[in-house]
């Protein structure tokens, strides 16, 4: 079984802009931490919830702003960080200096290849590597809480194949240079 990209859209708002049932879990976070919410808060948490794939604290400002245009820096990172205490969030570390965030709130396990030359991340699901990896648990005698499974490399482009693909340049989220 080959590893099958994932769009990165399960259980997210759809086109509609409903949100399904990711807000109800940051209503009940905010609730038991007696917080109060607040516009910008809320900007934030909208725009977040309704991302695609991995995004900086950079990008959510941005789509905040067109939302709530008082929104500042520092409002993102303490949202976002009490969104990853709600467990809506988690933080991923693709290398030095490069903190993404994704919704896991909702979505299944999946792992990345990230390549190390355009920075594309693509999310994948493989059954096979999962039960591989738990048999090597077991015969350990390992109890696995939770793991992360990152494959750094290079695209087609970036290893210099003749017509090769850069995934991230096709989508548009990167321009290809050596």
């Amino acid at each position: 079984m080959s590893p099958a990209p994932r769009s990165g859209r399960e259980g997210r708002a759809d086109a509609s802009g409903r949100d399904g049932d990711l807000k109800a879990p940051w209503r009940d976070y905010l609730r038991k931490k007696g917080l109060k919410t607040t516009q910008q808060r809320e900007a934030i948490v909208d725009v977040f919830l309704r991302s695609s794939g991995h995004v900086n604290l950079e990008d959510l400002l941005s789509h905040a702003r067109k939302k709530q245009p008082s929104v500042g820096l520092a409002t993102v990172y303490r949202t976002v960080k009490l969104l990853e205490e709600a467990g809506i969030a988690a933080a991923r570390h693709f290398g030095p200096g490069q903190t993404l965030y994704e919704v896991s709130e909702g979505r299944a396990h999946h792992d990345h290849l990230i390549c190390d030359r355009c920075g594309f991340i693509t999310e994948f699901e493989n059954d096979e590597i999962e039960h591989l990896q738990d048999a090597a648990a077991k015969r350990f005698g390992f109890n696995v809480i939770r793991h992360r499974h990152e494959l750094f490399g290079l695209c087609e482009k970036a290893r210099g194949v003749s017509g090769g693909r850069c995934p991230g340049e096709e989508a548009g989220r990167v321009k290809f240079s050596r």
